[in-house]
């Protein structure tokens, strides 16, 4: 097992039986401004008995920590992982490894693989719309598993759940989501956990409320 760690920021990447792994140290800038292709497609819903899928969209109006519980459950958008992605994450993050180039020789599965931390950068992208949740901070990542390789030209779309809330302070609250990446095959590559603090809409208010002060304060003379 392979673990990079930065701060409260842990990933865990998990070998497979001929010790290879699908998640580089080198990877550890995240695309998390990404421009997102997106098909037309239609979101796929689960269903789970005893477990609320919340069907959203990109446009949907913000949730806040009185709108979310336990066993919530989205899925995203598909995105298609090019070679012209891969390339600008090599170029972003300096991680040229001959295993991400376009002929593919020096990957063991005959054909080139995408970085693993560009997917796990594409997942927070995908996610941070399906749920668009009222996010102050994203405290970390925990337990994430580099499943199976991305190759050029997969689709992909993450599935989300809501695995624990708790309060934090008295406008806030503390939420552990399970987020895995899904590839057009249905099998999960990429598998963890994440963890942000979500507002409250009484703390939506109060910050609201301060940036209208803010803006209606003239500079001092």
């Amino acid at each position: 097992m392979i673990a990079a760690f930065s701060g409260q920021f842990e990933i865990v990447c998990r070998l497979n039986p001929k010790g290879l792994y699908w998640g580089s140290v080198m990877d550890a800038m995240i695309v998390a401004n990404m421009t997102r292709r997106r098909s037309s497609e239609s979101i796929l819903s689960l269903s789970h008995p005893g477990k609320r899928t919340v069907e959203t969209s990109a446009d949907t109006e913000t949730l806040y920590l009185e709108d979310i519980e336990v066993g919530d459950r989205w899925s995203t958008d598909w995105r298609e992982i090019t070679a012209e992605d891969v390339a600008d994450f090599a170029a972003l993050t300096g991680d040229h490894d001959p295993l991400h180039t376009q002929d593919g020789a020096a990957s063991p599965f005959g054909k080139p693989v995408a970085h693993g931390l560009l997917g796990l950068g594409v997942l927070a992208g995908l996610s941070s719309e399906r749920p668009n949740a009222a996010t102050l901070a994203f405290v970390g990542i925990a337990d994430w598993q580099f499943e199976a390789p991305i190759f050029f030209g997969d689709r992909v779309q993450v599935q989300t759940e809501i695995e624990e809330i708790q309060q934090h302070g008295r406008r806030a609250g503390r939420v552990t989501w399970i987020r895995q990446l899904l590839n057009q095959h249905g099998k999960v590559v990429q598998r963890g956990r994440f963890v942000t603090l979500v507002a409250s809409r009484a703390r939506a208010r109060r910050l609201s409320g301060q940036e209208v002060s803010q803006r209606g304060t003239l500079p001092a003379r």
